[in-house]
């Protein structure tokens, strides 16, 4: 999330003020975004283990690739 887009999203939440936006309110989105990330992240987990995990090499393939896709969503984090 660009720091335009939080800016954005708290003109349209009412957060700022005459001297424009707190610190706080970054960080705020910065933990919100964190959070929301492991949660997607702990979606594709879920469904390595409960789903692509066993069977045939199919589903072991699409599980393979959820795991990517939580480790991908996870690294947005770090960019």
């Amino acid at each position: 999330m660009t720091q335009d887009e939080i800016i954005e999203m708290a003109r349209e939440a009412g957060l700022e003020t005459q001297d424009g936006f707190s610190e706080s309110v970054f960080y705020f989105a910065k933990l919100v975004a964190a959070r929301e990330r492991e949660a997607c992240a702990k979606v594709c987990d879920e469904y390595a283990i409960t789903h692509g995990m066993k069977g045939d090499d199919n589903n072991k393939a699409q599980g393979w690739m959820m795991m990517q896709c939580g480790a991908a969503i996870r690294a947005r984090g770090q960019a």
